[in-house]
C-alpha cells in the first residue's frame, strides 16, 4: 500500500471482522439488532476501541456511543463522523462497520500523531439506522436533530412483541429521557460518514472513491387492505373482494410509474402479507409495505399518487374493499456540503485516488444530520453492486482507501 498512507489496512480488518461476530445467527451473514445482546457486545468493543485511542468515551439518551477528542477551542462546533452499528437480518459485515471502522482508525492515526485539534473531534456509533427491529429508522441521528416523538418510542414493536421503550429500559437506557439526546443547532459543525456504495458503479469503472453530492428523497408507507375472505372455487370473479389482487395491481401501477418518471425514481414492495393465507381462499386482509425513492421528493410523491388512485378505484369498483395506511419514514433530498466536497477532492488528490461524484439512493444518517450541520459522505466499492445479504464485500484495501480520505479531511477540517 502506498506509503502515504497513515492509516492501517491490518487494523482495518481487524474490526470489521472482529464486529461481524456479534451476531445473533452465525451461519449466513450478520444479524444485530439495536438493544440485544449481541448489539451490546459491539458497543463495548467500540467503547474499548475508542478509549485506547484516548478518546473520552460516553452514550447519549438513545445508545450512540460518542468518544471525543477534544480541541484547544472546546466552545467551537465540533466535527463529528461515524455511521451506525446495527444491521439488517442476514445482512453484511460492511454496511454501516466501514464507517464505524473509519471513525476508530481515524481516531487512531491522529492520535498516534499527537494531533492537536482547534475544535473537537467526536467519533460515534450509532443505533438503528436501519430500522430493522422496530422499523424506526435513522433513529439515533434523528434523536440528535430533535426529531424523535414520544408516540414512536410507545407504538413502535418489533416482531416479538417487545415494544422500543421495553427494549430501551433492558438495555439500560431511560426513554422518557430520549429528547437529552438533542443536539442544538450551531452545535455541529460538520458530519462525515464513510458508507459501502451498496451499488456497482464505483467497481464498474475502477474508481477508487465515491464523493456523495445529494441524497435521494424518500417515503416509507404501511398499507392495511381490507377484503372478504370466500371460496376460491365457489366466487365468481366479478363478486370477489380480494385484497391481494387490489394491492397487486396498486403496486404494479406505482412501479411502473417509477420507471416512467425516471430520475433515479425506484419503487420496491419487499414486505407483503396475506390472510388468511391459504390457496384456496380469497384473501380478506392484505398488509404491504411501499419503499419509493428518488433525485426528488416531488417524484416519490407522484408514485404514491398513483398508487393511492389505483386503490381508491379498487374501492369504487368493488364495495367490499377498504384500505388505510400510515407513514414510516419520510425524508426529503439532502445535498451534501459543496466546500466539504472540495475538500475531499483536493485530499483524494494528494493522496493520488481516482474519485467521482455521485447520487446515493440510499438513506444514511447524514441525511438527516445535515439539518443540523454541514454534511458530507465518502463512498467505498461494494463487489457486484450487492448489499444487504451475507454476500456483501469491501475489499479492505478498498476499504483504507475510503478511510485515509475520511482521516485526511477529518484532520483539515479540525484544524481550520
Amino acid at each position: 500500500m502506498d506509503q502515504k498512507f497513515r492509516t492501517s489496512v491490518e487494523r482495518i480488518r481487524r474490526d470489521i471482522d472482529t464486529l461481524a461476530k456479534y451476531s445473533s445467527v452465525q451461519s449466513e451473514g450478520c444479524t444485530r439488532f439495536t438493544y440485544t445482546k449481541e448489539f451490546a457486545e459491539a458497543r463495548d468493543y467500540i467503547r474499548s476501541e475508542m478509549e485506547k485511542a484516548g478518546l473520552a468515551v460516553r452514550e447519549d439518551a438513545v445508545g450512540t456511543v460518542i468518544g471525543r477528542m477534544e480541541g484547544s477551542d472546546p466552545d467551537a462546533p465540533v466535527i463529528m463522523t461515524g455511521s451506525h452499528f446495527d444491521t439488517v437480518k442476514t445482512g453484511g459485515k460492511f454496511d454501516g462497520m466501514a464507517g464505524v471502522t473509519a471513525a476508530l482508525e481515524t481516531a487512531r492515526v491522529l492520535s498516534e500523531e499527537g494531533f492537536k485539534p482547534r475544535c473537537s473531534i467526536e467519533f460515534v456509533a450509532l443505533p438503528e439506522e436501519e430500522g430493522a427491529r422496530f422499523g424506526s429508522g435513522l433513529f439515533a441521528s434523528r434523536a440528535m436533530c430533535g426529531q424523535l416523538t414520544k408516540e414512536e418510542i410507545d407504538n413502535a414493536v418489533d416482531e416479538d412483541g417487545i415494544t422500543l421503550r421495553q427494549a430501551m429500559k433492558a438495555y439500560g437506557l431511560d426513554p422518557d429521557r430520549v429528547q437529552e439526546a438533542r443536539r442544538t443547532p450551531g452545535s455541529i459543525r460538520a458530519f462525515i460518514e464513510l458508507h459501502i456504495e451498496q451499488g456497482p458503479i464505483l467497481e464498474k469503472e475502477g474508481t477508487d472513491v465515491g464523493i456523495v453530492d445529494s441524497i435521494v428523497g424518500l417515503r416509507c408507507r404501511n398499507y392495511h387492505v381490507h377484503g372478504r375472505s370466500d371460496h376460491a372455487g365457489n366466487t365468481p370473479m366479478n363478486m370477489r373482494a380480494d385484497s391481494l389482487l387490489a394491492a397487486m395491481r396498486a403496486v404494479t401501477e406505482a412501479a411502473d410509474k417509477a420507471v416512467e418518471i425516471g430520475e433515479n425514481t425506484v419503487c420496491t414492495c419487499g414486505n407483503l402479507s396475506v390472510r388468511p393465507g391459504a390457496f384456496n381462499i380469497v384473501a380478506n386482509e392484505t398488509f404491504f409495505q411501499l419503499d419509493c425513492r428518488s433525485r426528488l421528493l416531488s417524484n416519490v410523491d407522484r408514485v404514491f399518487k398513483v398508487l393511492h388512485h389505483s386503490l381508491d378505484k379498487s374501492v369504487r369498483e368493488n364495495p367490499g374493499l377498504s384500505y388505510d395506511w400510515e407513514d414510516k419514514l419520510s425524508a426529503r433530498q439532502v445535498e451534501m456540503d459543496e466546500a466539504i466536497r472540495g475538500i475531499m477532492a483536493e485530499e483524494a488528490r494528494d493522496a493520488g485516488l481516482s474519485t467521482r461524484h455521485m447520487l446515493s439512493g440510499a438513506g444514511h444518517d447524514a441525511m438527516v444530520m445535515g439539518s443540523i450541520a454541514d454534511a458530507a459522505m465518502v463512498f467505498v466499492p461494494s463487489r457486484g453492486g450487492r448489499s444487504h445479504v451475507p454476500e456483501e464485500w469491501t475489499d479492505y484495501e478498498d476499504l483504507q482507501k475510503g478511510v485515509e480520505l475520511v482521516y485526511r479531511t477529518i484532520r483539515r477540517l479540525a484544524a481550520e
